[in-house]
């Protein structure tokens, strides 16, 4: 029994710990295993190396779907918490990234399926320790979130442009140079305007190019609205942010995350905003 709990231990320890040599070497063979086996996938998609190499790329990729299989069975083996990874985000994917090869045994065509496993390389950042980092994009969340009113209005105001504009394009150009319907003339207004210009539709008379020229510029006009309307949110969530995790007893600041007490003083990190508040 003892000998089951070690290797249940060492297990876990070299799958989900990334602190350990053990742990480390794991992660970075598991990443550059999933890198050759979605190279493997590509590889095949492309007729002429099909043609040639088709049998060797279908053992290769049995073979890396038999090791992924092995490696899913055994986080779940070595995890205490079976239900809970079986359910998480990694989780899923594991269990996505193996299925498509074994589904194409009855359906044709789905181990193409198998590049969600480029979704896995997503455990780089628990190697590289970017984790801390990534919390950061919640910034970016609170700022949409907090901004979506901003952004409804100005996008409501782009839509409106574009069917106005492509409207007035039809009328003018009209089908014999390309403006067939509404609805086109609409597609080329949202292409102008977004400064994309595929080319595929272009005015021809003097006031069709009038009115394509003010569309251009009015583009560029606004195509940094969106930029400021979350870089302001931005900066006031996080001058907020910075303001409540100072501590007005000792002064320290970068405090973690949630805290809730200064780790320097112990004095509590929720009395600044009632502070700021009675001032």
């Amino acid at each position: 029994m003892d000998n089951h709990k070690t290797l249940k231990k060492e297990l876990y320890n070299i799958i989900f710990e990334a602190n350990t040599p053990g742990g480390k070497a794991f992660d970075i063979m598991l990443l550059i295993s999933i890198l050759l086996s979605v190279i493997v996938v590509f590889l095949d998609s492309v007729a002429s190396i099909h043609h040639e190499f088709g049998h060797e790329l279908y053992l290769a990729e049995w073979f890396f779907t038999i090791l992924f299989t092995i490696e899913y069975i055994l986080r779940i083996y070595s995890t205490t918490r079976k239900i809970r990874y079986i359910f998480s985000f990694y989780g899923i994917i594991d269990l996505l990234s193996i299925l498509p090869t074994f589904i194409s045994l009855i359906l044709a065509g789905t181990q193409f399926l198998i590049v969600i496993r480029t979704l896995r390389l997503m455990r780089i950042f628990r190697i590289l320790k970017l984790d801390r980092y990534v919390g950061a994009s919640s910034y970016l969340a609170q700022a949409i979130r907090s901004g979506r009113h901003k952004i409804m209005v100005f996008l409501t105001t782009v839509f409106s442009i574009v069917i106005i504009v492509g409207a007035m394009m039809y009328l003018i150009e009209g089908p014999a140079n390309g403006f067939t319907s509404i609805p086109r003339s609409i597609y080329w207004a949202i292409v102008t305007l977004t400064t994309v210009g595929y080319g595929d539709i272009a005015p021809q008379t003097v006031w069709g190019q009038f009115l394509a020229s003010l569309i251009m510029i009015l583009g560029y006009s606004i195509i940094a609205i969106p930029t400021g309307i979350i870089t302001a949110e931005m900066t006031r969530k996080k001058a907020s942010k910075e303001q409540n995790s100072i501590c007005k007893h000792c002064g320290k600041h970068d405090h973690e995350d949630g805290a809730r007490f200064c780790s320097h003083c112990g004095s509590g990190l929720s009395d600044n905003l009632s502070e700021t508040t009675d001032s």
